[in-house]
């Protein structure tokens, strides 16, 4: 059987060049592991980055784990629950739905500068993956007070009873990302 995957789903406006994407992705590859980690840059349209992952996943050639930042911890969400799979959920968008709903407009890549239309079409597209109850122990939850964008209280009751990291300070970033590292590659199995 193979050795365990890693599929890394960016939050939005991000892209596979988030700092945390690449950490990670570095990480496993100093350890002879690069082939292991996978990072899409995801559609800003909801279904479409919803069927980018899964065509990642129908692929897959041994056990996988999502790691997702924000937005991207609200897909892991639906994909773990959908697909039977664990993951690691970093500041997640537990209410993307309305987070997002005030940003409909016009938004620009923090890292290719490339622009896109989000609507109100998308808005529903979030709300059709909200996932009212999840199972626990497929999640480890990581998350930082002083996310200034997510209120953090709302993922420590979303999840409850799973593992769960919170830390004091920080911000949306998850600034103490790199001292998790290890935590996310063992929760991986890797």
């Amino acid at each position: 059987m193979a050795a365990p995957r890693i599929v890394y789903l960016h939050g939005f406006c991000s892209s596979p060049a988030s700092w945390k994407a690449r950490l990670l992705g570095e990480r496993l590859a100093a350890a002879g592991l690069g082939d292991r980690f996978v990072c899409p840059m995801l559609s800003p349209v909801p279904v479409v980055a919803i069927a980018e992952a899964e065509a990642l996943l129908a692929r897959a050639d041994g056990p996988t784990t999502l790691v997702g930042s924000s937005l991207g911890g609200y897909y892991a969400t639906w994909l773990a629950e959908k697909h039977d799979l664990r993951a690691v959920l970093i500041n997640p968008a537990v209410m993307a739905p309305v987070l997002l709903g005030g940003l409909v407009g016009n938004q620009t890549n923090f890292h290719s500068g490339e622009t896109f239309t989000f609507t109100d079409e998308h808005v529903e597209q979030l709300r059709a993956l909200e996932v009212a109850c999840v199972t626990p122990a497929r999640y480890l939850l990581l998350v930082e007070a002083g996310d200034e964008v997510l209120d953090y209280r709302l993922a420590v009751a979303h999840y409850v009873g799973s593992r769960q990291i919170v830390l004091a300070g920080g911000d949306h970033s998850f600034t103490r990302f790199p001292d998790m590292l290890s935590q996310i590659l063992e929760f991986c199995g890797l």
